[in-house]
């Protein structure tokens, strides 16, 4: 390997290239990086000059900035990364429209007859209280068998018929039937096919991302792809990972009536027994959740 005379991370240089699977046939692979926590603290002690230097070192300057949300020196950091997800996963991703991204063409090239299928145990029914999400308690181990044929059968026949309208299903040696464009032959697949992408994106929307994308509340499958990345980004940028989990991923927001409720606590007042401060029940709810507490009702 050549030498660099930009700053490179160790741990990082040795994953680069290395395919860490996702869900049933997915992946992703580090490409290249820029940056690194000493990037963060450079930007920001040229930007806010001598001020910054009361911090003692790198990792409180770090924190003191994430605490802070001063955003712009963890912009300094890239990453692009290699992805192979399903297209219903890749349709909220793209969301993020923080990011560069190349994706695999179905115009130019034929699509690999990959599929991704849940395992039984994440089939479940629609969600309740969740109204977009899926029930926690997975289907009857009969039920989710059946559903996951189900879609193993028609993932099959879709992909046999895009095989058919290309005119590439003819056994060897014989005559192809007549063909029609690849653009309108994948229109017969769903979405759970898989496409592949080059996502390049800097620190600051990557963390965002990630504090959506791996909460308990964001889809299983996109979920997968989160917590893998985020362990990649722990390796990269430990500082600043320390500093995310603390303030961002385990730490909470307050609202104005959360603040009251809590002074008041603290002051020893008697709260109303209804009604606490404004609060709807589902923000008690929710408050409850962000001190640790359990919900009884």
């Amino acid at each position: 390997m050549k030498q660099t005379r930009r700053e490179t991370v160790s741990e990082i240089d040795e994953l680069v290239g290395t395919e860490f699977p996702v869900l049933d046939h997915g992946f992703i692979r580090i490409v290249d990086y820029m940056g690194s926590d000493g990037a963060i603290v450079q930007a920001a002690r040229v930007s806010y000059g001598t001020g910054t230097k009361t911090a003692s070192t790198d990792r409180g300057l770090i924190r003191y900035l994430m605490r802070h949300q001063h955003t712009s020196p963890f912009e300094m950091c890239e990453i692009k990364l290699h992805i192979k997800l399903p297209i219903f996963i890749a349709r909220q991703w793209i969301r993020h429209r923080t990011a560069n991204v190349n994706e695999y063409s179905g115009r130019y090239s034929v699509l690999d007859n990959e599929f991704y299928i849940p395992e039984e145990q994440h089939i479940s029914g629609q969600g309740t209280e969740n109204k977009q999400g899926r029930e926690s308690v997975s289907l009857s181990g009969t039920e989710a068998k059946r559903v996951k044929h189900q879609l193993q059968q028609h993932s099959e026949a879709s992909y046999s018929l895009y095989e058919a309208l290309l005119g590439t299903d003819a056994p060897k040696g014989a005559e192809a039937s007549s063909s029609i464009a690849r653009e309108l032959a994948r229109l017969t697949l769903p979405t759970n096919i898989y496409t592949q992408w080059y996502w390049k994106v800097d620190l600051h929307n990557l963390l965002h991302f990630l504090a959506l994308r791996m909460d308990t509340h964001a889809q299983y499958e996109i979920r997968a792809y989160a917590d893998v990345i985020g362990e990649l980004v722990a390796k990269w940028v430990p500082h600043t990972w320390e500093a995310f989990q603390d303030y961002r991923v385990r730490g909470a927001h307050l609202s104005q009536q959360e603040l009251k409720v809590l002074r008041d606590l603290l002051e020893g007042t008697q709260l109303p027994e209804e009604g606490l401060c404004g609060l709807s029940v589902r923000e008690v709810r929710q408050f409850r959740q962000k001190l640790g507490l359990r919900n009884d009702n």
